[in-house]
C-alpha cells in the first residue's frame, strides 16, 4: 500500500518507517521545511534508541514532502496541545491535517487518526471535513482512531510490542486497519469503535494522573502527622490488592497532565479528574515551599536537583 503519514514528530516518524520497513511506499509529510528537508538529506530530527537503524532500514520505501498525495491510507500523527486558558484541546493541527487529506481521498482509501483527542472528534470533527470530497464516511472509505501507546526511550519497540486499540466507525473500518497495522505490531490488537479508542487513550493516562494525586495528597496527609510517606506507601503495598504509586513534585511528560482534561472537557461530570488535575499542577510550588523551609538559615545555599531531563539521555 501507498501510505501518507501527516506529522513527522516522536510518534508519525517512527510509526511511518515502521511502514516503510515492512514494505509499504510510505510519503511523510510535515509543514516544517526544515524537518523535512533534513530527512531528504538523510539526517534525523532527533534521537530515538533504533530510530537510525530503522531509518537505514526503510530508507528505500520513505520519502519526505510537505505536500500530501493521492494514497491508499492516510494516517494523522499531529500534536493536539491542550489551551490552558479554557482546559480543552487545541486541535487545530489534526483539522488542518484533515483539509490537506480531503482532496486526494478515493474510494475505498483508510484514514487513520492517531493523534491524543477528546472523546467524538473522529465523529464531529474529521467525518464533516473529509465529507467534503463527497464521499461518505464508512461507506466510500474506511475511518478509524487507532491511539498511539508508546514512550519515548522506548518508542519503537513499543510501538512494535504493544497492545493495540482500534477503533472503527463501522466494524469494517476495523478490520481493514488491522489488517495493515498487523504487518508491524507483534502485540495484540483489539477492536471497537472510533468515541470508544479515543476514550481509552485518555483513561489509561487519567487513572495514572488521580492515583499520583492520591499519592501526592496522602504524602501531605504523612507529613502533618510526622510519618515517612515512603515508609509507609512500602509497607501499604504489601497488601495483595493495594499498589500505590509514589508521590512527587507533579507529574511530568507529554500526556499525563493533559490528557485528563480532554476526558472532561465536554462533560458534566469529572470533579474527581478536575480536582486531580489541581492537587498534582500545585505540587511544584509545595515542593519549593517545602525546599525553602528546609533551607531557612542558611546562606548560599548549593541546590542539586536530580532528574532534570523528562527520560534519561533526553532533553
Amino acid at each position: 500500500m501507498k501510505i501518507s503519514v501527516l506529522g513527522l514528530g516522536y510518534i508519525g516518524l517512527p510509526t511511518a518507517l515502521l511502514f516503510a520497513a515492512s514494505g509499504h511506499e510510505v510519503v511523510g509529510v510535515d509543514i516544517d521545511k526544515r524537518k523535512v528537508e533534513l530527512l531528504n538529506s538523510g539526517k534525523l530530527p532527533f534521537q530515538e534508541p533504533g530510530l537510525e537503524e530503522l531509518f537505514e532500514k526503510a530508507k528505500n520505501n520513505f520519502r519526505v514532502s510537505t505536500e500530501v498525495e493521492e494514497s491508499d491510507v492516510f494516517l494523522i500523527a499531529v500534536p493536539t496541545p491542550l489551551d490552558f486558558h479554557t482546559k480543552a484541546a487545541d486541535l487545530k493541527y489534526v483539522k488542518s491535517a484533515a483539509e490537506m487529506i480531503w482532496s486526494h481521498l478515493r474510494k475505498d482509501n483508510l484514514v487513520i487518526l492517531e493523534s491524543t483527542v477528546p472523546p467524538k472528534t473522529t465523529e464531529r470533527l474529521l467525518i464533516p471535513i473529509l465529507e467534503k470530497s463527497g464521499l461518505k464516511a464508512g461507506i466510500d472509505f474506511y475511518l478509524v482512531h487507532c491511539p498511539e501507546r508508546a514512550i519515548p526511550g522506548k518508542t519503537i519497540h513499543e510501538m512494535v510490542h504493544n497492545d493495540r486499540i482500534i477503533g472503527g466507525i463501522t466494524p469494517e473500518s476495523a478490520q481493514r486497519a488491522k489488517e495493515l497495522y498487523s504487518s508491524f505490531v507483534k502485540g495484540e490488537i483489539y477492536l471497537t469503535d472510533a468515541t470508544t479508542a479515543e476514550f481509552v487513550k485518555l483513561i489509561e493516562n487519567t487513572y495514572r494522573d488521580v492515583n499520583i494525586a492520591l499519592a501526592n495528597e496522602l504524602a501531605k496527609i504523612a507529613e502533618e502527622y510526622g510519618i515517612n510517606i515512603w515508609e509507609a506507601i512500602e509497607l501499604a503495598n504489601k497488601h495483595p490488592r493495594v499498589n500505590f504509586h509514589k508521590p512527587g513534585p507533579g507529574v511530568g511528560g507529554h500526556c499525563i497532565a493533559i490528557d485528563p482534561w480532554f476526558v472532561i472537557q465536554d462533560s458534566s461530570y469529572g470533579k474527581i479528574i478536575a480536582l486531580a488535575r489541581h492537587v498534582n499542577d500545585t505540587m511544584p510550588n509545595y515542593t519549593l515551599r517545602k525546599v525553602r523551609e528546609m533551607l531557612n538559615g542558611i546562606k548560599n545555599p548549593t541546590i542539586t536537583v536530580f532528574g532534570v531531563a523528562y527520560k534519561g539521555e533526553r532533553r
